[in-house]
């Protein structure tokens, strides 16, 4: 009974795409993130010049929409080269692997950045379902549970020691009106952001968040405890 109503009020759908995320991905290619980046600033030592940023950066829109090509979704975004791959056997596929693109992102001074950058695919699972009558999943379901994705995303990997410092989450929710940079607007301020947590650690300033990317504090104000999923059984099984 338990199980049904969570099943009808979709209380499990975010909750179990984070987990897989981590579980299926995250966990095995952020450990190897580093060292991927520390080879390539090896052979490309004007590039990476913030070790700050050497991190995937994860993108996380709310209203999950998940462009393929990043280039196309923004011209100021450029894919440079993918980061050395990792190879690894994994449910019954042989040397499995897992990559990264490296992208340059253009600012308003003709200044490249260079990050590692890609998008929080289990979000696709979520823009599907809303598109799939058989689903029964609005696009309030939708937006609802894509942020209670990113909360609990943040809150596993915040207990992950062996994926500290590989990750920076960037959560986002579009403005109605269409704008040509926003996307590379949103990385860059994180970019920016990690520079100034680097260099100015000591001078205890701090940069305000940009209107669009929502902080953990903001998403927690728009959910409910109560809408967060529970254990199915309570006798710990």
């Amino acid at each position: 009974e338990v199980s049904e109503i969570s099943e009808r009020s979709k209380q499990n759908v975010a909750h179990g795409l984070a987990w897989s995320f981590y579980v299926g991905y995250l966990k095995i290619v952020l450990p190897r993130v580093k060292k991927s980046m520390e080879e390539f600033s090896r052979a490309n030592p004007n590039m990476l010049v913030c070790r700050e940023t050497w991190k995937l950066h994860i993108l996380v829109p709310l209203n999950c929409d998940i462009y393929d090509d990043l280039e196309k979704a923004d011209s100021n975004i450029q894919y440079l080269t993918d980061l050395a791959e990792t190879t690894v056997t994994r449910a019954g596929i042989k040397k499995r692997v897992y990559k990264h693109s490296l992208y340059a992102i253009r600012d308003e001074d003709n200044k490249l950045w260079h990050c590692a950058v890609e998008f929080a695919t289990p979000l696709q699972s979520l823009y599907a379902m809303s598109q799939d009558e058989c689903a029964a999943f609005s696009r309030e379901d939708r937006l609802e549970q894509a942020k209670l994705f990113y909360r609990t995303l943040e809150e596993i990997l915040k207990g992950s020691k062996e994926c500290t410092g590989t990750y920076r989450l960037i959560a986002y929710e579009e403005s109605g009106e269409a704008e040509t940079h926003f996307l590379s607007r949103e990385i860059l301020w994180h970019l920016r952001q990690q520079r100034h947590e680097e260099y100015a650690v000591c001078e205890g300033n701090q940069l305000n968040n940009p209107a669009t990317t929502l902080s953990s504090t903001e998403l927690n104000l728009q959910i409910s405890e109560s809408d967060l999923p529970q254990p199915l059984r309570s006798d710990g099984f």
